[in-house]
């Protein structure tokens, strides 16, 4: 398969740091999960289908929390990274989800920050919650490409959210819908979003395995434990 993204001739990228959140709601066996499909606008894998995520900014190091990570997570994520890093990573996550698709991980509480960043969160009267979210995996874009990312994937049950609004579409995502995870691969899907669709599965009970990560090591993609 040809990489478009592929250059030969790029100088070294750092990847920027980003991060992607998988809402799944359960009834029964059934297991669905909260996909958009991008813009036909976007240069960088437009019409695909995908989760809420996108680049973490400088706002989000100063996000107000009404609840900080996991401790479980952060000591995963704290082997790569800074801890206030790993939080950014995780409220950009969840800032994502709420200007892409209307839905907020969030908890009843004041939010005294007037960054643009958070006015649907401040609107209802509700801060950005990261204890519910659970860590997948990492992905990093392998060098050579248009574009790097170096992208943390979280997950979290649809009980997490503040109320029972419906996800609706916006400029980044399009056709923002819950998907039967069964079905979800018969969607026009990038690559690292089937890998983490596999990683998913691997994370869910009831015997969690550890999550991983997807590199590029002397030229190879590796899977390797984070």
């Amino acid at each position: 398969m040809t990489d478009e993204n592929y250059r030969k001739d790029l100088p070294p990228m750092r990847p920027r740091l980003a991060a992607s959140l998988i809402l799944t709601r359960r009834e029964g066996d059934r297991v669905d999960v909260l996909m958009g499909r991008r813009s036909s606008k976007h240069v960088f894998m437009p019409n695909k289908y995908v989760f809420p995520g996108g680049r973490v900014d400088r706002a989000d190091s100063t996000a107000p929390l009404a609840r900080d990570l996991d401790e479980s997570v952060l000591g995963i994520m704290t082997r790569c990274m800074a801890a206030s890093r790993a939080r950014a990573a995780a409220a950009a996550a969840v800032r994502e989800t709420a200007e892409e698709t209307g839905l907020l991980i969030a908890r009843e509480a004041a939010v005294t920050s007037r960054h643009t960043n958070w006015t649907p969160f401040r609107e209802a009267g509700a801060a950005p919650d990261l204890a519910p979210l659970k860590l997948i995996t990492r992905a990093i874009t392998p060098p050579g490409r248009t574009r790097r990312f170096d992208t943390w994937f979280f997950t979290t049950d649809a009980s997490a959210l503040l109320d029972d609004r419906k996800p609706t579409p916006s400029d980044e995502l399009e056709d923002v819908q819950w998907v039967a995870l069964a079905d979800a691969r018969d969607l026009d899907l990038p690559f690292v979003t089937h890998f983490v669709l596999d990683e998913l599965k691997r994370v869910q009970p009831p015997a969690p395995q550890h999550p991983r990560c997807m590199r590029a090591v002397r030229g190879k993609m590796v899977v390797e434990a984070l």
